[in-house]
């Protein structure tokens, strides 16, 4: 069977071009890419898929998701949050290793990919833990870990706070090819803060994390990246020096590549004043300044890629006292729609966006994915960048849904998505997800 999606507007993140394009696509690969209404096909033999008025985009790459699996799956399990990632556009998802118990061997990496084959929907590409049980005492085994699947290595949710142990990390990921992807905070300097320390922690009495907390440990990174010579992805940057941190290293030719996520271009820490629990994140929302230097830095190309963070957290720990609250929102549906509205306000052109959700973060990991192009695989996304809606409790398919978007108005939606040439979300289906 030959699927043709018509009369879209293909967004090619490498050429940075936006095209009347059709697509043919067999056997699970892209096989044509055409003009407009120039394909000949027998309709007997052909499924056809009307895109008119849509973009046409390279399925999302997320290289910075908690799926929660194993250990916590009242929170999200690899099904629910591959079903959340469908529907946002994802077709790939880089789950983070603090799970229970953390993914530090090959038994615990192996049993993610067998779920992930479980669930049949969306990629799923492990980071393991960089420390035993994420500790910070000693390495795990790095070549195990990537012949059992793993692509990276983090201690995400925990910095590594041994200095020759992140060096010796940094080595040994190097030797394997794989990504070390950096958690910065300096647990001295954040200990007991809830949001970020400022004016408005000051007014309504909860203690702060400073932005130091942060950026000292980008300038550790980035010191033992020249010292190395590996490559390190910082994580969530949120503060202006971490940005301009990251800028001077580039400049001097460092192997350093960084990510945002989309609440730190789109909300300050004025989002926590009424003690909204979902607002609280690690690190935690800044302040205007800050989002302006991301914006600016997600612009000159300083910060390579927007992930998600998608942080799921039942109400057991959110619907408490905001200094009990558990650190994290969810993010894979509201990610596309935040990142469009950069678009919208002038930050990135629309293929510079989508590189940052697709190309970049697949060229770190080393991964195939990130772009339409003959021959590659047909992961891809319909969506109408126009279609505006609130956002609702009911539209969030993750078992969590803690997010500060909910009731707000969005611009931009998802209507398929499609791996290997197989659609696993439509919203005009009756369940709205497609599965096996």
């Amino acid at each position: 069977m030959i699927t043709w999606i018509r009369n879209g507007k293909v967004v090619d993140p490498v050429k940075e071009t936006v095209e009347e394009r059709d697509l043919i696509i067999e056997g699970g690969k892209i096989r044509h890419i055409l003009p407009w209404g120039t394909f000949e096909g027998r309709s007997d033999d052909v499924e056809t898929l009307d895109a008119s008025g849509k973009l046409v985009l390279p399925g999302l790459v997320d290289m910075h998701t908690h799926l929660r699996e194993p250990g916590y799956e009242y929170k999200e399990t690899i099904a629910s949050g591959s079903r959340a990632g469908a529907a946002g556009g994802f077709t790939a998802l880089a789950c983070m290793p603090n799970t229970d118990p953390p993914n530090d061997s090959r038994s615990v990496t192996e049993f993610i990919l067998e779920q992930a084959e479980r669930a049949d929907l969306v990629q799923i590409y492990p980071i393991a833990a960089i420390s035993v049980g994420q500790k910070g005492e000693r390495l795990t085994e790095f070549g195990d870990l990537r012949e059992a699947g793993a692509v990276g290595v983090s201690d995400d949710g925990q910095p590594v706070r041994n200095s020759e142990l992140m060096r010796r990390a940094m080595e040994y990921a190097r030797f394997h090819g794989l990504a070390i992807i950096s958690h910065c905070e300096d647990l001295f300097l954040s200990e007991g803060g809830v949001m970020h320390e400022g004016e408005v922690s000051t007014r309504i009495g909860l203690p702060g994390i400073p932005a130091a907390s942060e950026e000292v440990v980008v300038y550790r990174e980035i010191c033992l990246a020249r010292l190395t010579g590996c490559p390190v992805h910082i994580a969530h940057v949120s503060t202006a020096e971490s940005v301009s941190l990251i800028r001077r290293a580039k400049e001097a030719g460092l192997p350093v590549t960084a990510e945002t996520a989309p609440h730190y271009f789109s909300l300050d820490h004025s989002a926590v004043i009424g003690y909204d629990t979902n607002a609280k994140v690690n690190p935690p929302l800044r302040t205007p300044m800050d989002v302006e230097a991301i914006r600016e830095g997600l612009a000159d190309g300083t910060i390579d890629v927007i992930a998600t963070d998608h942080a799921p957290h039942s109400p057991l720990e959110k619907e408490v006292e905001f200094d009990k609250a558990a650190f994290g929102m969810i993010g894979l549906q509201t990610a596309l729609p935040l990142t469009l509205a950069l678009v919208k306000d002038g930050v990135l052109t629309l293929p510079q966006a989508i590189r940052k959700m697709t190309w970049n973060p697949a060229g770190i990991l080393k991964i195939e994915a990130g772009r339409i192009a003959e021959g590659n695989k047909a992961d891809l996304a319909i969506v109408d960048p126009d279609e505006e809606y609130i956002l609702s409790g009911e539209d969030i398919l993750s078992k969590s849904k803690n997010s500060p978007f909910v009731g707000r108005r969005m611009r931009g939606r998802v209507e398929l998505t499609m791996v290997g040439g197989r659609v696993v979300w439509k919203r005009s289906l009756p369940d709205r997800w497609a599965g096996r």
